[in-house]
């Protein structure tokens, strides 16, 4: 007993702290040492025999071992962002679908960008940073409410996009360690899915405006609005050949190399982007430099959650919590689901989630016979939901970094769109599973 409120109260711990603005390598561990002290779990490794679970070792192991197993990926993504910034090749994407689709379709021109650049493997953080600047212009022109911003660059970023079949963003190959897949596993329902959440959730978003608009809102300057750059941009196309080099490289590898591809379609990523662009650039060096940095910050913070983990999988709480999920009624896809998506909330991290769950779920369930594509699109789905409360990274960058709202006045439109389509998604998609489509 005492263990499991440990357990609960570790993880609502490092969401309240999370929310307050501490630092998730500073909250990581103090929350699961409240879990580990709750559950009796000795704090060093000198304390216990050799392989015996401690906070001190199985902290520092799942800090250390998703470090090990995701950095290339992580530096070679956020580098490959950076340069696409630098050398205005994403602004140069953006703008071209703006300029096709005009003011009357501001929102979706927007949506569309981002999932053009979050598709071709653009991080996403820098797609926000990116097309932000042109969704203070578009709304502005439009007289739309500018609250609405941070919704249109999350739902264009992280729903229909970050977890769909094909995707080179990493929510959607750490599965494939776990249950030898491909990045394309069970495309047929992904697509279903993506296109279900892409018009849906457009339509959802695009009847909120409209209900702010009849109430009278309407768009507000502020001091400091960021303006569109008119700098030389590169020909929109030589910002689009990066983003194809990226899904025809893992595409061309991801059998043989399984999630190493990525480390491969990435750096052809960064290399095409400096031989079309090179004359664009600002500072390559200085690119490569920040990109760098941003990967080790972005690294370190889920490291920090998956340590946490580390710690909370050895506790006998955990194990009756995974128990319980495991054990629902019904398709054995639905408790693999919940599993990652519930982890995947409490810890605001989608990869993250996914890390903590799958050494334990994906055995489980293979063991069981569950189809191993069904299960990785499943997962890869669900881990993109309930990740997206207001103590989510991303969010919470978005929304006062980026965009300089509140979530009072922003986080409804961003919840709404990024946490209940995708859960509306996943149930779609177990259903489809579960009656034999695309297995």
């Amino acid at each position: 007993m005492l263990s499991m409120i440990g357990l609960i109260g570790g993880l609502a711990l490092l969401i309240i702290l999370t929310m307050r603005g501490m630092n998730l390598l500073v909250a990581g561990p103090l929350c699961a040492l409240v879990v580990a002290v709750l559950s009796g779990m000795p704090l060093f490794p000198q304390m216990v025999g050799e392989g015996e679970a401690n906070f001190v070792g199985n902290y520092m192991a799942g800090f250390s071992g998703f470090v090990a197993s995701w950095f290339p990926m992580f530096l070679l993504g956020a580098i490959f962002g950076k340069v696409m910034e630098d050398s205005g090749a994403a602004d140069s994407v953006s703008k071209w679908v703006v300029e096709k689709l005009g003011i009357k379709q501001a929102v979706l021109a927007i949506v569309i960008a981002c999932a053009i650049l979050t598709y071709g493997g653009v991080s996403l953080f820098v797609v926000a940073f990116s097309v932000y600047p042109m969704a203070v212009s578009l709304f502005k022109q439009a007289d739309l409410p500018r609250r609405f911003i941070p919704a249109a660059l999350a739902f264009g970023s992280v729903t229909f996009t970050m977890t769909s079949a094909g995707s080179p963003e990493i929510q959607n190959w750490i599965p494939i360690e776990y249950m030898n897949t491909s990045p394309y596993a069970g495309w047929e329902v992904s697509l279903i899915v993506a296109v279900f959440m892409a018009v849906f959730g457009y339509w959802w978003l695009k009847r909120m405006i409209n209900k702010a608009l009849d109430k009278g809102e309407r768009f507000e300057s502020r001091k400091g609005d960021p303006e569109v750059e008119n700098r030389p941009l590169p020909n929109p196309f030589m910002g689009l050949i990066p983003l194809v080099v990226v899904l025809v490289i893992s595409f061309i590898f991801h059998d043989s190399l399984k999630q190493s591809a990525l480390i491969i379609a990435l750096l052809g990523g960064v290399v095409t982007t400096y031989l079309l662009n090179r004359k664009y650039f600002s500072n390559f060096g200085l690119a490569v430099s920040d990109g760098t940095l941003g990967a080790l910050i972005a690294i370190a913070n889920t490291a920090a959650v998956v340590g946490f983990g580390g710690v909370a999988k050895a506790v006998p709480a955990f194990e009756t919590a995974v128990d319980i999920m495991t054990s629902i009624p019904g398709s054995p896809l639905i408790g693999g689901a919940i599993a990652v998506s519930v982890i995947a909330g409490l810890t605001g991290s989608a990869s993250g989630g996914q890390a903590i769950a799958l050494p334990i779920l994906a055995p489980h369930y293979m063991d069981m016979g569950v189809n191993a594509e069904a299960l990785h699109r499943t997962v890869a789905i669900s881990s993109g939901a309930l990740d997206s409360l207001p103590h989510n990274g991303y969010v919470v960058t978005t929304i006062r970094a980026i965009c300089g709202e509140s979530h009072s006045d922003a986080y409804g439109a961003v919840g709404a769109l990024t946490v209940i389509v995708p859960l509306i998604g996943l149930a779609l998609a177990i259903i489809l599973f579960s009656l034999g489509f695309g297995v």
